[in-house]
């Protein structure tokens, strides 16, 4: 007798929905390694260096028991001056840094505002939260001031906590932060920026969108560590008060064994990569802009503006045959599907990395606009 999981998975291959993994082959427009860091031979070095000098591959239990490393210290650190906060605390990803935030800090009676868009991570952590919770509409810093406005009025008396991913991963465009950051200061709210696309490519030495806002006293931050640095993990940036809070009540760290002190290294040296070769990021701006132009002219389909840049074709299907029809042509590129996107919006997503070359880009995108005439809508 089919199991119940059985006939879920029979009723996604239905709706074409079904997901499987796949190796990766083909040149790079699909991964968040931005400026190919990952398997950079600097990068390579510095964890070899960093075996030779003795740094631990695993961390051997949670860091309130023995795990905490010096590496772990060493990195939180170096990462509040990089980004320019008063403390930082390292996780094991993003998305369990997202989850940890949002099931911890904000309390009962509180509201947190969220960006309809936001991260599964984000939404996974505010389900668990005691919090109140209501999304704002896409990128609307008038929608999170309305929403906090009719909770007061309705009697909350909690703290506001208004939450946003500063470069969304599916459409690549920006948050409002600034507008987001007189709306936080009105209403004595703290505001949660996620810099993962962000962090590494956009601002002053890569040190992501946000970083105007960095140190404020209600501003927290998370970097992840796994995109643009190349690496794995995530750092929450905020205030040593909030860096204490977590360490003492955030179950997610308290009770996980420590990220590996060997990886922590890692990313030592990817911040510090990241920071003295700033050609990396001109280099992925100049890739950026050559072919926001030629999606432009050769397709039709506007600029994103920065290195995630979605086509949009609406149904899962075509998203599907358009993926399978790019990855023949040699070009790993990914269809993504609802929920992942609004439904209706199946898309494309191209991420620019420099894994690829601009004739890399030239030739996918005179491809792609082959292959948009001929998959049917």
């Amino acid at each position: 007798m089919p199991s119940r999981f059985e006939h879920a998975l029979e009723a996604l291959e239905r709706r074409g929905r079904l997901r499987s993994l796949s190796s990766r082959t083909g040149v790079d427009f699909s991964s968040n390694d931005y400026l190919g860091l990952g398997a950079s031979s600097e990068l390579r070095e510095a964890m070899a260096a960093a075996l030779v000098r003795g740094v631990s591959v695993g961390a051997g239990g949670s860091r309130l028991l023995r795990g905490n490393d010096p590496e772990h210290e060493a990195l939180e650190a170096e990462a509040a001056q990089h980004f320019g906060a008063p403390a930082a605390l390292f996780f094991g990803g993003g998305f369990i840094a997202n989850y940890a935030l949002f099931s911890t800090l904000p309390s009962r009676g509180d509201l947190i505002v969220y960006d309809s868009f936001i991260h599964a991570s984000a939404l996974d952590g505010i389900r668990a939260s005691k919090a109140d919770a209501i999304a704002a509409a896409h990128n609307d810093a008038q929608s999170v001031e309305d929403a906090i406005a009719k909770w007061r009025l309705a009697g909350g008396t909690g703290r506001p906590w208004i939450a946003a991913e500063s470069l969304y991963s599916m459409d690549g465009d920006r948050a409002p932060l600034a507008d987001l950051n007189v709306v936080a200061a009105r209403h004595n709210a703290t505001l949660m920026i996620d810099e993962a696309h962000a962090t590494g490519v956009w601002g002053e030495g890569g040190r992501g969108l946000a970083a105007s806002l960095e140190g404020q006293e209600n501003v927290i931050t998370v970097h992840t560590c796994g995109k643009a640095l190349g690496v794995s993990g995530a750092l929450v940036l905020c205030s040593n008060t909030v860096r204490d809070f977590l360490v003492n009540r955030c179950r997610p760290f308290i009770y996980a064994t420590a990220p590996s002190p060997l990886i922590a290294a890692g990313v030592r040296a990817a911040l510090q990569l990241a920071s003295a070769q700033p050609q990396r990021r001109e280099r992925l701006k100049a890739l950026i802009d050559s072919v926001g132009r030629a999606l432009e002219t050769r397709c039709g389909k506007a600029a994103s503006g920065s290195q995630i840049q979605p086509i949009v074709v609406g149904s899962d299907a075509r998203a599907v045959a358009l993926a399978s029809a790019m990855q023949a042509r040699g070009f790993d590129i990914r269809a993504v599907r609802p929920p992942t996107v609004p439904e209706g919006t199946a898309r494309l997503r191209i991420s620019l990395t420099l894994n690829s070359s601009e004739d890399d880009a030239r030739r996918m995108i005179e491809a792609l606009s082959n292959e948009l005439k001929e998959v049917a809508a």
